[in-house]
């Protein structure tokens, strides 16, 4: 348990676009920047007062995002002798920018930071891993780098194989899947109508034609993704299979971010804490079912905090796919009606980078709007772990 207080507030994040969508002409410390400021804006803290910058983004796109936790410092207006943390732990990267600086302000090394994430997939480049020093004949091999991140480093199957595993493990149906999913799609477009999404997101200004128009909503909820349809849908990674496009996470572009601070400094500044941050978990499990992930991740949590299922007002756990879902509901307990209530990864999408801290945003809002104490975040990450972060409202 970390001995100071630590505090969360002020989030703020991009629309995130489809992949190849509104955003894929946005350079990735750009649209960072971007949220970075209103973010800042928001908390009505004087960027004179953040110390430091965490970041992550789990695809490089551009040539400066190599250095994009200081790209991002600078161009978010924080002072330039504040320092920048750059942090990647794949699914789970958005939590690890907050814990991470959660970490620095319980060791005194941080005071009032950001920390947060972006991703541009749409822009992720193609690599010729031998065009440094020549192929010996015959012709080199263009790889695309988002295919990277989309594999097993262990199998090189796709992510998605390892869904189609743990659904033959534990026996999961294509049809409660699907259900999740079309579930998903629509508690985000009612959580869009009414406005409760909305209030997360900054418009950003993206190219159109030979000018630019304001993006302003989620773009790849779906209203025509019924069980029907849905079930009419192809098996994406396994003949036979149960893991089809609609029944998993999509790929999106974003950015987003919260101020972590200790408590007294963040009141001082100005800002207002909406949570506090009180621990988190973090676990392996074999990477061929990574979806088992939040499972441990979760129940370890609540174990070292002395909480059970029934004293969380809320869960979110990342819809890598439907079946982690599906799995973490049968071997916690975890009710419906305080599990995903405005979509997720399926119906919102999942950048990496910006998942978790989305999922924040949405966890403060759900206990504010509610009057819940407790919200527990958490997700499966490829290559074979689960995390899990637990926050309370501050009254």
């Amino acid at each position: 348990m970390p001995a100071s207080e630590i505090v969360i507030a002020a989030g703020t994040r991009t629309p995130l676009g489809s992949y190849g969508g509104s955003l894929k002409g946005v350079g990735l410390t750009d649209m960072a920047g971007h949220a970075a400021r209103a973010c800042i804006t928001r908390s009505g803290i004087a960027p004179a007062a953040f110390d430091h910058m965490v970041f992550t983004t789990t695809v490089p796109t551009d040539r400066d995002t190599l250095f994009a936790a200081r790209v991002v410092g600078v161009k978010s207006g924080i002072p330039e002798d504040a320092g920048a943390l750059a942090v990647v732990r794949a699914c789970a990267s958005g939590l690890q920018a907050i814990l991470s600086a959660g970490q620095q302000v319980a060791s005194g090394h941080s005071r009032i930071a950001l920390a947060g994430g972006a991703e541009c997939y749409s822009r992720a480049p193609h690599a010729v891993a031998a065009a440094r020093w020549g192929a010996g004949r015959g012709p080199m091999v263009l790889e695309d780098t988002l295919d990277w991140a989309y594999r097993c480093p262990f199998s090189q199957e796709y992510m998605g194989e390892t869904a189609e595993n743990l659904a033959d493990e534990f026996q999961y149906s294509r049809e409660a899947m699907d259900d999740w999913a079309a579930m998903s799609q629509a508690r985000a477009l009612a959580a869009i109508a009414s406005g409760f999404l909305g209030r997360q997101i900054v418009p950003i200004d993206v190219p159109d034609g030979r000018g630019t128009r304001a993006f302003t909503i989620d773009e790849s909820p779906r209203a025509d993704a019924t069980p029907e349809r849905l079930a009419r849908l192809k098996p994406a990674f396994r003949e036979g299979g149960r893991v089809t496009a609609g029944n998993s996470s999509g790929v999106t572009d974003g950015a987003g971010f919260v101020v972590v601070g200790d408590r007294a400094a963040v009141e001082a500044a100005g800002g207002v804490p909406e949570a506090r941050l009180v621990d988190w978990h973090v676990v392996g499990v074999p990477a061929r079912i990574m979806g088992h992930g939040p499972v441990p991740a979760i129940r370890g949590l609540l174990d070292k905090t002395g909480l059970t299922v029934a004293d969380i007002d809320y869960f979110e756990i990342n819809e890598a796919f439907a079946v982690v879902n599906l799995h973490a509901e049968r071997h916690l307990g975890i009710p419906r009606d305080l599990h995903n209530l405005y979509g997720g990864g399926i119906s919102v999408g999942h950048p990496p980078g910006v998942t978790g801290v989305r999922m924040c945003m949405t966890a403060i809002e759900h206990l504010r709007q509610s009057g819940g104490r407790r919200a527990v975040l958490s997700m499966c990450l490829g290559a074979g772990q689960g995390m899990a972060m637990l926050i309370e409202r501050v009254a």
